[in-house]
This record gives C-alpha cells, structure tokens and sequence, in this order.
C-alpha cells in the first residue's frame, strides 16, 4: 500500500494516474492500494486505526544503518521531500532506532528519492519473503 501526505511537501505534488505511474517504474501499481491524506494529521488519525506497527523514518540523519533494521508486515516506512528530507519535528517525535540511513561514501552525496525508496522496500520486502 502507498499513503501520501500533502503535509510532508512537494512529494505530493507527482502525479499517480495510471500513465505516471507506469512512467516512473511503479509497474505493478495495479495492484497498490494509493491513499491521499490531506495532511499529517490526517495521516496520524489514520495510522491510529491500523494493526500495531512501526514507523521507520529514512534519513540522512540518522546513524543506525537500514540494514540493520527488520521491518514488519504491517511497518510503515516513511520518506521526506528529495530536495530537505523529513522536517526535524517529525524526526524528533520518533525513538533514534526507527531512524533509517542507507550508508553513503564520504563525501559522496546521497541517492535521490527514488534510489532510496527502491533500495529500502527492496530490503524490507527481501525480509518478509
């Protein structure tokens, strides 16, 4: 399933008719469940009717490494704008463990969005198979 919140910025704003999604690589989106949510709040009253569950925050700047974690079946995994990430409020409201980051060179820069999106559910879909 995808839940998008407007709350979380310009992420939003991509298109999810059938033709964008199909253009960017989202081959089985037949068979996604998309859910808008017209802000965080929203997102937040929704997520409180689901089963128990995680949320794991992927970000530069966290320290515990996404290999090192084991998302669950019912796990939300959660990502930010490409162009500032997810805001310190929401970082800050979340324990350093459920703080995700995919180990980069140094000085090299971070993989954009779609780079992480892929490698994270790869890694997490990988465990639950």
């Amino acid at each position: 399933d995808v839940e998008r919140s407007r709350g979380l910025g310009d992420v939003y704003k991509r298109q999810t008719d059938d033709r964008s999604l199909s253009r960017a690589g989202l081959d089985y989106h037949e068979q996604a469940v998309i859910t808008h949510h017209a802000d965080w709040a929203a997102f937040c009253a929704w997520r409180a009717q689901q089963p128990p569950h995680l949320l794991w925050a992927y970000t530069t700047k966290a320290t515990r490494r996404h290999d090192d974690a084991t998302p669950g079946a019912d796990d939300i995994l959660l990502f930010g704008p490409e162009s500032r990430g997810l805001p310190a409020h929401l970082l800050d409201s979340l324990p350093g463990e459920q703080r995700l980051r995919l180990p980069m060179r140094p000085g090299s820069r971070s993989l954009n969005l779609s780079n992480t999106v892929a490698v994270a559910v790869y890694q997490a879909w990988g465990r639950l198979i």
